[in-house]
């Protein structure tokens, strides 16, 4: 069985802009290639986890989406010297009503059929209720809710942590 840290991209790996697709309106999160590296030399393979309904929205393309990402997971390749083990995304609309987008768990089954989910000695990391749910739905016992993306009402969060950054998790994620 593996353990891993499940991370969403907007508002925890990089800085949240409403229907991001171009690279060069990507910014990095502070904080995120020590974090992934962290997690990477602590034996967690890092699969990243993000609805993107933009894409059926119309406001991006698939393709749009798969550069950035490839883009996107080079930065991080070099940058923390680590690997991405899987990136999974929700393609469709809330209304769509399919079983990949968050809060569903689409995305952690499609991880299950790659790999052995050590569940108990996982991570997921977001920044809304929502990956909060997905954690909880899946059986993922630890979750984190990061301040740098979406504003929320801490009190009313079910996360078992709170802190402002994915950096910040590295006190955590041992």
């Amino acid at each position: 069985m593996q353990k891993c840290v499940f991370v969403d991209r907007d508002g925890v790996i990089n800085i949240d802009k409403e229907y991001l697709y171009k690279i060069e309106d990507f910014e990095f999160i502070d904080g995120v290639f020590e974090a992934f590296s962290h997690f990477y030399k602590n034996g967690y393979k890092i699969v990243i986890i993000t609805n993107q309904s933009g894409i059926a929205r119309g406001y991006y393309t698939q393709k749009d989406y798969d550069n950035l990402t490839s883009w996107m997971r080079d930065k991080i390749a070099k940058n923390s010297n680590t690997t991405i083990a899987a990136i999974f995304s929700c393609p469709h609309a809330p209304e769509d009503n399919c079983d990949c987008r968050k809060p569903k768990i689409g995305m952690i089954k499609s991880t299950q059929e790659i790999i052995d989910i050590d569940y108990q000695n996982s991570w997921l990391i977001g920044d809304k209720q929502s990956d909060i749910q997905t954690a909880i739905n899946a059986g993922i016992k630890n979750h984190i809710q990061v301040r740098s993306g979406h504003k929320f009402d801490e009190s009313k969060s079910q996360a078992n942590h709170i802190v402002d950054s994915i950096y910040d998790t590295i006190k955590l994620i041992k």
